[in-house]
């Protein structure tokens, strides 16, 4: 009998399209859970339990933590990847590693199909598709729900004729979690001056219930990833997941991020990422520590670029390759260590140091200047503003002709 690879999850939609599938098709469905790191074992479990509940006889689980670090996130540490200052691209940095994952899967169970639960609105459908097509365009692609067009509710209704009960909290809010955040769609989200309640967050504190007590902690830096909290030496994944915890307790970490999808309409969401944004600050305090000003500048600039294009899902296309060399080289000598002050939702860097420093108070402080004089700092100043006092000068002489 042909076969399906279906993205799974667990939730509404991919639990609805585990039957539609099958009574539309007439295939077997192999469910494919890819841990991007935001199940716990327990929750592993309960979604081995409903792929059962929904009759599924071959549920594989995938992971791919590891993976999604090594090759997606240490890049957007490295490129202080926000996009647009504020979120840090925490579904992008999981959707190609969940593809391939479910492409894998499929070609060893010898599947037909591939099949994910993205709706006609959003970026996961672009994400996946362009993915899949790009890893294996001989798999046929099913998207029903993009297809379809239901409602959450009609689906959870469907459901429900069926036997099938899923949590309410589920039908009102579309909640991915992984290693690097927590994103949450829905009710409130597609209004842009509304706030989602508080009964959305799972990771981060409330202000109010945040410690009164700030604590501070130290992340020590490598090449430009995280290697340790505290100096104890720590492997990417446990650290951004102590981050998560630690911060998190104390309130940081929350964010709205409103911004263009790639369909080139406004979006919105909530996130929770206390490790990613911690992390990404304490990155940047150092590289400041430590790179020239061109430098820093094309890391922001490029490393932007390949945060948005990850984001977009083209992480295929070979100038993908070309960035991650260049912030590879740019991060050689992000090496040091950042002290870091959490309290009440804020995250405050009170320190950096690095054997790579260009801060020299042998060179220069405020106030004097130890390697120059003040006769050819003089001259400095009038020959850094000769070319705009020039141009001024002509702009006013231009305006005096036109009267």
């Amino acid at each position: 009998m042909p076969k399906i690879a279906l993205a799974f999850s667990g939730g509404l939609d991919t639990s609805f399209l585990a039957i539609w599938l099958r009574e539309q098709t007439g295939c077997d469905i192999v469910t494919v859970v890819v841990d991007t790191g935001g199940f716990t074992n327990e929750e592993l479990d309960e979604i081995a339990a409903r792929a059962a509940e929904l009759g599924i006889t071959d549920h594989r689980v995938v992971d791919a933590q590891d993976e999604v670090y090594d090759r997606f996130v240490s890049y957007l540490i490295k490129g202080n990847g926000l996009r647009g200052g504020t979120y840090p691209v925490s579904v992008g940095a999981e959707r190609t590693a969940q593809a391939e994952a479910v492409v894998r899967v499929a070609r060893e169970v010898g599947a037909t199909a591939v099949a994910h639960g993205s709706t006609r609105a959003g970026n996961d459908q672009i994400r996946f598709d362009v993915a899949i097509r790009a890893l294996a365009p001989e798999l046929e692609i099913h998207a029903p729900i993009r297809d379809l067009g239901w409602s959450r509710e009609q689906e959870s209704a469907w459901l429900a004729e069926r036997g099938i009960e899923i949590d309410a909290k589920t039908v009102d809010y579309s909640i991915n979690a992984g290693l690097f955040g927590t994103t949450i769609g829905g009710k409130e989200t597609h209004d842009s001056w509304q706030v989602p309640p508080e009964t959305v967050y799972t990771q981060t504190a409330a202000r109010r219930d945040a410690p009164d007590e700030a604590q501070e902690l130290v992340i020590g830096f490598e090449a430009g990833l995280p290697v340790s909290l505290d100096g104890e030496a720590m492997g990417g994944v446990a650290l951004v997941r102590a981050l998560n915890e630690i911060a998190g307790r104390h309130g940081v970490g929350r964010g709205m991020h409103l911004g263009d999808t790639i369909l080139g309409v406004k979006g919105r969401l909530a996130f929770e990422a206390p490790g990613p944004l911690v992390v990404i600050q304490a990155h940047r305090e150092l590289e400041k520590l430590v790179q020239t000003r061109w430098q820093g500048f094309w890391r922001e600039t490029l490393g932007s670029f390949y945060g948005n294009l990850l984001h977009e899902g083209l992480y295929f296309d070979p100038i993908m390759r070309d960035l991650e060399c260049f912030l590879d080289s740019v991060n050689a000598r992000v090496s040091g260590e950042v002290r870091v002050r959490l309290h009440q939702g804020l995250a405050v860097v009170t320190g950096t140091r690095s054997p790579h420093s260009l801060m020299d108070p042998d060179v220069a402080v405020y106030g004097e200047g130890a390697t120059w004089t003040g006769e050819q700092a003089d001259g400095f100043a009038h020959l850094y503003g000769l070319a705009a006092a020039l141009g001024h000068r002509a702009a006013e002489r231009a305006k005096g002709g036109a009267q």
